[in-house]
């Protein structure tokens, strides 16, 4: 009579180790999953640029969040027709670099006390927004933009977008890594519209 019972113990032993090593395998799959998070901040070009900086962040892709169109064209969005900002897509690996630490990459660089406009681009298009996915995220990018309100830095309040994530549809391909594949226009680009003046006086000027 012993030997069905520790067979059955050994059957159950098995089966237990195997539901073991599923859930393992899921979970490791879970954390290993790349994150992804969504930020306007005028000209998607710029912020490309910015994002790719950081260690951890594994693509940025330019594109258009938070308007009424489908499918909307560059011409559409440029022109304020469809309510959507220019906005990034940032896939990153949680393992290397947090949601926090882009949120800060974010504040430093867009010009958060200025409405409907980023340095030379004007227009609920080039809008500053943190468009957040989940609830953690809400409440990271609020106490993240409560931290700049209580430092003083400014004396204008933080006029910065959170809201909800929408539909995000990616920019033509021409619009991709701009600043890559067109460097001299890019930086002609950049330094006419006054974009790193403007985040000096915000951010490194006492």
């Amino acid at each position: 009579m012993r030997k069905p019972a520790t067979l059955l113990v050994l059957i159950v032993a098995l089966f237990l180790l195997g539901a073991w090593n599923v859930q393992s395998t899921s979970q490791a799959a879970a954390d290993a999953a790349p994150g992804k998070a969504y930020f306007a901040g005028g000209c998607f070009w710029c912020m490309e640029e910015a994002f790719e900086k950081l260690e951890g962040v594994l693509s940025v892709t330019s594109g258009y969040m938070g308007g009424t169109v489908a499918n909307p064209s560059y011409e559409a969005v440029s022109a304020g027709r469809t309510g959507h900002a220019e906005s990034v897509e940032v896939v990153y690996d949680p393992a290397k670099v947090s949601y926090q630490k882009l949120l800060d990459a974010f504040w430093h660089n867009v010009d958060p006390i200025t409405p409907n406009a980023q340095f030379c681009d004007h227009g609920s298009q080039y809008r500053s927004a943190v468009f957040f996915q989940t609830d953690e995220e809400k409440r990271a990018a609020d106490t993240s933009k409560q931290s700049i309100e209580q430092s003083s830095r400014f004396k204008e309040p933080i006029v910065t977008q959170i809201v909800p994530a929408a539909q995000f549809y990616p920019a033509e391909e021409y619009h991709q890594d701009f600043y890559k594949k067109n460097p001299l226009r890019y930086k002609l680009y950049k330094y006419n519209c006054g974009r790193a003046r403007r985040l000096e006086e915000l951010w490194e000027k006492p």
